[in-house]
């Protein structure tokens, strides 16, 4: 069977139609009721509300109990290059803040020791933070950086970036990123700390930023709203002969 002999279910249809009505109508915007919905596509408000959960789950609509249903604030781009979540942010012209939620010492597991090139037990300094554009508690950020960073949440507090205070007050600059990129599932921690629901999707990003000498200052996970970020690259000087 082809894609264009395949026949679509009901609430896929309509699911569709309201994509196409949200992008119409533009962020912020309501729209109508379930009923009148139903209505309008000759179908159930069953299907309806099938197709208006899956939408709130991509992130395209928002619902709020009692208010109705909308089309939610376009999704900020995180680029991952040699910029920061505060510099990504400031580029689209968003308002980030964070909220620390901790910084204190650590000391390297395995993992940690063979991400950092340092010993099993090295002493580490831990950074924990959401980070919230407009307002919005968007991602549960953990940084591991080795070394005591003494004055790191004072320095934080003046520059936002931590790239920024690396740079700035430690000597130590981002020369080269590696990051992988997986989907998970939010916890019980991680559904408190965004506002989502237990076992909502998200886009975790592990980071390892290493100095002009390759050596790695940073690992980083990073779990992104599902329903709230997109993602972009661009890689240049590809083979196309292949």
């Amino acid at each position: 069977m082809t894609a264009r002999e395949f026949a679509a279910p009901k609430y896929y249809r309509v699911k569709e139609e309201l994509r196409r009505l949200a992008r119409e109508a533009g962020p912020e915007a309501s729209l109508p009721t379930e009923r009148t919905l139903a209505a309008r596509y000759q179908t159930s408000r069953t299907t309806v509300r099938q197709a208006i959960s899956e939408l709130v789950a991509e992130g395209l609509l928002n619902r709020t109990q009692g208010k109705g249903t909308f089309v939610a604030p376009s999704r900020p781009t995180y680029v991952r290059q040699l910029t920061s979540f505060s510099q990504d942010a400031e580029a689209q012209h968003l308002k980030s803040t964070s909220d620390i939620l901790g910084i204190d010492a650590a000391r390297a597991d395995a993992y940690l020791a063979e991400q950092l090139r340092v010993p099993l037990g090295g002493e580490l300094t831990r950074l924990e933070r959401v980070r919230v554009i407009n307002g919005e508690p968007l991602a549960h950020e953990t940084a591991y950086l080795p070394g005591n960073l003494l004055d790191l949440q004072q320095h934080l507090g003046r520059d936002g970036s931590l790239y920024a205070v690396l740079k700035n007050h430690y000597g130590t600059i981002i020369a080269e990123v590696e990051d992988t990129v997986m989907t998970v599932v939010a916890g019980p921690l991680e559904a408190h700390l965004l506002g989502i629901e237990t076992g909502a999707p998200l886009l975790l990003t592990q980071r390892r930023g290493l100095d002009a000498n390759g050596i790695p200052v940073e690992w980083t996970r990073s779990a992104f709203r599902g329903d709230r970020f997109q993602f972009f690259a661009r890689t240049s000087g590809v083979d196309t002969t292949n």
